[in-house]
């Protein structure tokens, strides 16, 4: 069973959150929210199901899978690195607004800001008369290990032909 700090931002605000709603903080959904305050990284659903049943081995992948969409929905998670593999979340709860390099082969991921980035999208949403509310940058690429993976790899196949 899930042993969160009742007292904890996070707690109150996903409590708050529910309760707005008319749902209930349940024994599974602070499983959820501990499996997911307990890792400090990009997050696929799956895999915070796999963490979750170490807290709770009775707890349902349906349960985490709509818990992590109320987590989003909260502002307590970010969904990021959208691409055509499984949605991935992060931690949006008092942690400061970054961009992200995304390796298409291994899937690592990177966390940075550049401050010339975001004045060139302050500039765009000013010569559009946007507010901004939010963005998400994605870079894709393929991170050094990859690359010099793909290099052998190709190297070997030349020796082949």
């Amino acid at each position: 069973m899930a042993t969160l700090n009742t007292e904890s931002a996070e707690y109150e605000s996903f409590e708050a959150y529910l309760r707005e709603r008319g749902l209930k903080m349940t024994g599974p959904r602070e499983t959820v929210l501990e499996a997911f305050l307990s890792l400090e990284r990009h997050v696929t659903a799956e895999e915070l199901f796999e963490v979750a049943r170490r807290l709770d081995p009775a707890i349902g992948q349906a349960t985490v899978f709509r818990t992590i969409k109320l987590l989003a929905d909260s502002g307590l998670a970010r969904e990021t690195c959208r691409d055509e593999t499984a949605r991935r979340y992060e931690h949006a709860f008092h942690h400061d607004h970054h961009d992200h390099l995304l390796c298409v082969a291994c899937g690592r991921t990177i966390e940075f800001r550049d401050e010339a980035i975001e004045e060139i999208q302050r500039k765009v949403y000013a010569t559009w008369g946007f507010e901004a509310v939010s963005h998400q940058l994605e870079l894709r690429g393929l991170c050094p290990a990859c690359q010099k993976k793909r290099r052998a790899a190709q190297g070997r196949a030349a020796k082949t032909s």
